[in-house]
């Protein structure tokens, strides 16, 4: 149903919605997502995280199928295991059949909490092709079962892994990203930080609207505070069963906007989206960055809500910003 709404043509959808939505600052909301979070309300979707853990952790997959790519063709996929932190860790290996020698080790997002190599499968896929690059989704350790530091940890393994078997898995050592979307962007800018000064450190960090602050002190966290799907109260959920104390909120591998030198590290790309309270940590991030001489190039996707990059099969605009974020991917592995 939710395709069929969505798909209907943008001035249907306008007349039945009315006036557009706009934020505090001026932005436009993207009609399909004005008409989503309309079906949402009209059907008393509950959100994400009330019910037991697992209830969110289904709902969280259920998402995905429902407006995720799915059926992407041109790449094939093969599980295997890696190194974790404690004990090896479930990947799975996008290779698209027209492709280079660049690698993309990927983090899904989900609050450290919900979210799995499944939930991402469409993504990853579409990025391979679009790309050309292999990536590698990791299932790296969720909490409240794992708290922190267990997903950074495997994290970490897993990226040292690939970068050294890069030959074994047909690619270039010098051209293997880390990427991921919210609480993936924050595992791959701390993973980038974490290998900047080894040997074999990453080429560059794909960091799609990445949780880089968890104070939740900034403008947009209060502006998006609720209504606009990721909500103040689902952060706190989210924060209480990743963290064991509060204490760390400002810990770099936490919250890396805190680290206290941002020199020499991998060109990056950080993706955020309008109508999302994570929109200005990844400006920030951006700008601390560059201000430190590293290569950043910040894309905003002006019109869009916080999980857009899981919306590709059934909004036009966020499945466009794909094809933006593989272009970039594809010149900065090349």
């Amino acid at each position: 149903m939710i395709a069929t709404i969505l798909g209907a043509p943008p001035r249907l959808l306008r007349s039945l919605l009315g006036s557009p939505l706009h934020s505090p600052d001026g932005l436009e909301l993207d009609v399909q997502l004005q008409a989503l979070l309309w079906m949402m309300r009209a059907t008393k979707e509950p959100p994400l995280f009330h019910g037991s853990l697992a209830q969110a952790r289904a709902r969280m997959e259920r998402s995905a199928r429902m407006m995720d790519h799915i059926d992407v063709k041109g790449v094939t996929s093969e599980d295997l295991l890696v190194p974790g932190g404690s004990e090896p860790r479930a990947g799975r290996l996008y290779r698209p059949l027209s492709r280079g020698r660049g690698g993309l080790v990927w983090f899904h997002g989900g609050g450290f909490v919900v979210g799995s190599i499944a939930s991402h499968e469409g993504i990853c896929r579409a990025l391979a092709v679009r790309s050309g690059v292999t990536v590698l989704s990791v299932d790296y350790r969720l909490a409240p079962e794992h708290r922190f530091p267990a997903g950074l940890e495997d994290a970490v393994a897993a990226t040292r892994w690939a970068l050294s078997n890069a030959a074994a898995l047909g690619l270039e050592p010098d051209r293997i990203a880390v990427g991921g979307d919210s609480a993936g962007g924050n595992l791959s800018a701390v993973v980038a930080r974490t290998l900047a000064r080894e040997e074999r450190r990453p080429a560059f960090q794909l960091l799609v609207y990445p949780a880089t602050d968890a104070t939740r002190s900034l403008s947009t966290h209060t502006m998006f505070k609720d209504g606009f799907l990721l909500t103040a109260e689902s952060m706190a959920w989210f924060i209480d069963h990743w963290l064991s104390s509060r204490e760390l909120l400002r810990d770099p591998r936490v919250s890396p906007h805190f680290e206290e030198s941002f020199a020499d590290l991998p060109p990056a790309l950080v993706v955020t989206a309008g109508f999302d309270p994570l929109r200005d940590e990844g400006r920030r991030y951006a700008e601390r960055l560059r201000e430190a001489g590293n290569q950043a190039e910040l894309l905003e996707a002006k019109g869009m809500v916080h999980g857009f990059i899981n919306m590709g099969a059934v909004v036009r605009a966020a499945d466009r910003v794909i094809d933006d974020v593989a272009v970039r991917l594809r010149r900065a592995l090349a």
